[in-house]
């Protein structure tokens, strides 16, 4: 009669090159931090961010324009990680409610889960598969006719950014693609191949600041780019020409993958719709604020607050943008760009009375 063997069976840990992982999937333990807290705390420790993690920017600066209260509505616009919905959350709570809004069909699920596993149950906490050019759209089936706080921050999550197979960034190569969601619109390969030689430098121009979007827009038409390594490779070349310092040319190509981000997800035209609907979106007397990551986002921003708040529409607004502190930006990097600007909605429309 033979018995059941209940030794547990060993499972090797993965192997990667050298002494420590170095790529994004290689980092088991920093995508496992359930398992592997202790790790995970080293990395943080170290100022970085663990890979397939986001730490939210500017938590403090956020929720002192937001000032959210207990028992009012509001809206995380761009949900990412939820670090912010989070914050948020435990400000609203008792008796608020938070709404949040991500286009990424895969980070959208992961976060949710993460926010039910902290308590928030769907009586508190809902989200939806929408960009914030939905926002009113997703109220409106939430049967809200404006929030309390709305919080919009537009930069690219970590996770996004630091998997290679989403195409954001260059640390590693993986597929051109850019796409926020994956299921709609053309990758940035096709953008690329797509795009005249005259629109490609516009874009370049217009989305990223870009002074060498002539040269750059040629190379990249005079290639047939599939990979963000072979972007990274054909753009460093053309530059290469001009004997640019290293931090010159890193620059210029980040502000190529900006240029080309923006165009392949519509940021621009999302953006836009988004600062035409907010006063609409939000409760007499609500808050919004926005933290965007380059000057063509923060130039838009303050364009719009500042007509509005000419019109009426919004009874303040920020004149000086609030930047992330010296603490924050050694500790994080990826926050020394972030600026925020916000907007409290007018209790009555100009030309309106208190009868009307």
């Amino acid at each position: 009669m033979s018995m059941a063997d209940d030794t547990p069976v060993h499972i090797r840990r993965p192997r990667y090159r050298g002494k420590h992982p170095r790529g994004f999937h290689e980092k088991y333990k920093e995508l496992d931090p359930t398992r592997y807290g202790a790790d995970v705390e080293k990395v943080l420790a170290a100022g970085k961010t663990p890979a397939g993690s986001h730490r939210p920017i500017m938590v403090d600066e956020v929720l002192e324009a937001l000032n959210p209260q207990p028992g009012e509505t509001a809206v995380d616009a761009t949900l990412g990680g939820g670090g912010h919905a989070r914050a948020m959350l435990e400000r609203i709570l008792p008796g608020g409610r938070l709404i949040g809004l991500d286009v990424d069909p895969i980070e959208l699920p992961r976060t949710e889960a993460r926010l039910r596993g902290d308590g928030f149950g769907p009586i508190v906490f809902s989200a939806h598969h929408s960009n914030f050019a939905g926002l009113a759209r997703v109220l409106a089936a939430e049967g809200l006719r404006g929030a309390d706080v709305i919080l919009a921050d537009l930069g690219v999550s970590s996770m996004q950014l630091d998997n290679p197979d989403r195409g954001f960034g260059y640390k590693e190569s993986g597929p051109l693609d850019m796409r926020m969601n994956p299921s709609r619109g053309l990758p940035a390969s096709q953008v690329i191949a797509r795009t005249p030689k005259a629109k490609l430098v516009r874009l370049l121009q217009e989305h990223a600041d870009e002074p060498h979007a002539e040269l750059i827009a040629g190379a990249l038409k005079a290639q047939d780019l599939e990979t963000t390594g072979a972007l990274h490779r054909v753009v460093s070349a053309a530059l290469g020409s001009l004997r640019l310092g290293a931090e010159d040319e890193k620059a210029s190509i980040r502000r190529t993958f900006q240029a080309l981000r923006i165009a392949v997800n519509d940021e621009f035209a999302t953006l836009d719709w988004l600062l035409r609907s907010l006063p609409e979106c939000l409760a007499p007397g609500g808050r919004v604020a926005i933290l965007t990551f380059h000057s063509g986002e923060d130039r838009r921003v303050k364009k719009a607050f500042r007509s509005a708040h000419r019109d009426g529409l919004y009874s303040a607004t920020n004149t000086e943008v609030v930047r992330a502190s010296r603490d924050e930006t050694r500790g994080n990097p990826r926050a020394s760009s972030a600026k925020l600007r916000w907007a409290i909605r007018a209790t009555m429309a100009r030309g309106e009375d208190a009868a009307s």
